[in-house]
């Protein structure tokens, strides 16, 4: 008998789930890859209450949390400090939205949770409408470029070179990519 896929949901970040979100971006495999912590938790506070039109979400599987994920707009960010700390957002569709997804406790990476996300999350974001759906790992940070070609993405080739340590990455629908195996 196969075993039963996971059960993926998320639910918007509240105010309560900041002691949370504290001890995971404390852990090492946050630590990498994000920014100042209480920088970080600032910018999460000023998405609960508003300043920020960011979307932050927990994921869920099987009604536990296991990690953080958000949307943000692409014409909403071009302003600083955004425009500094990313100057290739200008060269990018106004009506893209791009994605950030971790996962909260070490021991659950590897384990496929963050692509089953980032698909679900996607394709909710698809049936909103959104057709420039964006990602922009750091190009080293391999674990997360590998998890996110899994869930559809893929590399920007046009701007490759462009964005400094920043690799872009687009998400490509199933059928579109088996289109472009097929040519």
């Amino acid at each position: 008998m196969p075993i039963p896929e996971p059960q993926i949901s998320f639910r918007p970040v509240v105010k309560t789930d900041l002691s949370m979100l504290r001890s995971w971006m404390e852990q090492p495999h946050w630590r990498e890859w994000w920014g100042d912590l209480e920088t970080e938790l600032g910018y999460v506070v000023d998405m609960i209450e508003g300043r920020d039109t960011t979307k932050p979400f927990i994921f869920q599987v099987d009604g536990l949390d296991v990690g953080y994920i958000q949307y943000w707009t692409i014409a909403d960010q071009l302003v600083e400090p955004w425009l500094s700390q990313a100057p290739w957002m200008p060269m990018l569709p106004d009506d893209a939205v791009g994605v950030d997804l971790s996962i909260g406790d070490a021991g659950n990476l590897s384990k496929g949770l963050g692509s089953r996300a980032l698909q679900h999350f996607v394709a909710s974001l698809w049936e909103e409408g959104f057709r420039n759906i964006i990602i922009d790992p750091d190009y080293l940070n391999k674990r997360a470029v590998r998890a996110y070609e899994k869930a559809g993405f893929q590399t920007m080739d046009a701007l490759r070179g462009k964005t400094g340590d920043t690799l872009l990455m687009q998400y490509v629908p199933r059928a579109t990519r088996d289109r472009q195996i097929a040519s």
